[in-house]
C-alpha cells in the first residue's frame, strides 16, 4: 500500500470517528469531502467532482464548498435526512507543520440549532422511542423528544396493548425530524411518517440504569423523583438515550436543557395520524403546506415561540377542565385590558 500525506492520514483518522457522517473536512477557505462522502455531496449538491492526489500512484474523488456558504449546503444535506460532522482548523498555519484539525459540531435532521437551518415557526424536536416487547406484542414505549434550541424535554410512557399504535400518533403529534431508535429494532425495518429520519442508536444507551445515571449526571441531582418520571421507566431510558445523543453531537454545553418534563397522553385528546390528516390542523392535505390548514387561519402570531407554542396548542386539544378554562380566563383578561395588551 501506498503511503499517504499527513493531511490524508489526518483526515482518514478523523473520519474514522465519524463514519456515518458526511465529513465536512476545512482546507483553507474551502470545506472539503473526499471519497464517497465527495461522491455523495457532489451528487446532492450538484457540486463538481474532482480528485485530489494522496500518494504518488494515486488519487481520491473530492468536492468542496466555500466556507462562507457552508450552512446553505448543510441545510440542503440535512433536509435530505443527512448527518453531516463540521471539521475546523483549531490551529493557525505557520508553515512548519500540519494544522491541527477537529470536528466542533455535528448536525443531524434532529440536533439543528443555527438560526439560518430552522422553521421558524415549528419546533425542531429529537425524539427517542424505547418500545418494551412481551410475548403478545409491544408491552410499552418509552418516549421522549427534545428541541435543542429552546431546552424543551419531555418523556412519558405509551402502555397497554396498543402500544404501538399510541407510539405513532405521538409520532404525528410531535412531528419530530429525527427518530432514535435502539439499533436491533432499527434493523427490523422501521418505516418512519414522511420528514422525520430515523437514526439507530447502540441499545447498551437505552438500558435504563445507564440512561437514568446520564439524566442525573446532566441534572446534577441525586434522584430523578422530583421530575414526575417515577411511572415512566420506559421513557427514562428513552430520555437518557436522546441525552446522550445530543452529548456525542454536540461539542458545547447542553446548558439550555435544565428541565425535563413528565407528561401523560390522557391530558389531552390524542387524535390518529390519519383524523389529524383529514382534519387539516397545521398543513393540507394536498401540498402539506401551513397556508390553508387550521394553523394557517388562526396564526397571527408576532414571534417564534408564540407561532410554536399555538402549533402545539392545535395538535393536541386540552381534555382537563380546569386546564382549558384557564387558557381562556388568559384570553379574556388580554382581550378586556388594553394596556395589559400593550405591555405584552
Amino acid at each position: 500500500m501506498a503511503e499517504v500525506t499527513p493531511l490524508r492520514q489526518q483526515y482518514l483518522d478523523i473520519k474514522r470517528e465519524y463514519p456515518d457522517c458526511i465529513l465536512f473536512f476545512r482546507l483553507g477557505d474551502f470545506y472539503e469531502t473526499f471519497d464517497a462522502d465527495a461522491e455523495v455531496a457532489a451528487r446532492e449538491l450538484d457540486l463538481v467532482l474532482t480528485s485530489r492526489p494522496v500518494s504518488k500512484s494515486s488519487r481520491i474523488p473530492m468536492a468542496g464548498v466555500p466556507h462562507h456558504a457552508v450552512e446553505t449546503y448543510v441545510a440542503r444535506l440535512i433536509e435530505k435526512g443527512f448527518h453531516v460532522a463540521i471539521c475546523e482548523q483549531v490551529t493557525e498555519p505557520n508553515g512548519r507543520g500540519l494544522v491541527e484539525r477537529e470536528v466542533t459540531r455535528v448536525v443531524t435532521p434532529g440536533t439543528v440549532i443555527e438560526p439560518e437551518l430552522l422553521a421558524e415557526k415549528r419546533a425542531n424536536y429529537l425524539m427517542a422511542i424505547f418500545p418494551v416487547e412481551s410475548a403478545d406484542g409491544w408491552e410499552r414505549a418509552g418516549i421522549a423528544y427534545v428541541d435543542i434550541s429552546t431546552g424543551e424535554f419531555a418523556a412519558t410512557d405509551l402502555t397497554g396493548e396498543n402500544a404501538a399504535v399510541l407510539t405513532l400518533e405521538e409520532l404525528a403529534r410531535v412531528q419530530p425530524s429525527e427518530v432514535l431508535m435502539p439499533q436491533s429494532w432499527s434493523e427490523r425495518g422501521v418505516t418512519l411518517p414522511p420528514g422525520m429520519s430515523l437514526t439507530p442508536y447502540a441499545d447498551w444507551r437505552f438500558e435504563r440504569a445507564h440512561a437514568e445515571q446520564s439524566l442525573i449526571a446532566h441534572f446534577r441531582v441525586r434522584t430523578l423523583d422530583g421530575f414526575g418520571l417515577g411511572e415512566h421507566p420506559a421513557g427514562i431510558s428513552a430520555a437518557g438515550a436522546a441525552l446522550q445523543y445530543l452529548q456525542q453531537t454536540q461539542k458545547n454545553s447542553l446548558a439550555q436543557i435544565v428541565n425535563i418534563r413528565a407528561y401523560s397522553t390522557a391530558a389531552f385528546m390524542v387524535l390518529d395520524p390519519f383524523t389529524r390528516r383529514n382534519l387539516e390542523l397545521t398543513e393540507t392535505i394536498r401540498q402539506r403546506r401551513t397556508q390553508g390548514s387550521l394553523l394557517g387561519v388562526l396564526d397571527r402570531t408576532i414571534t417564534a415561540m408564540g407561532a410554536r407554542l399555538l402549533r402545539t396548542w392545535i395538535s393536541q386539544p386540552l381534555l382537563d377542565l380546569k386546564r382549558l378554562n384557564a387558557r381562556l380566563d388568559a384570553v379574556e383578561a388580554l382581550a378586556q385590558y388594553e394596556m395589559l395588551r400593550a405591555e405584552v
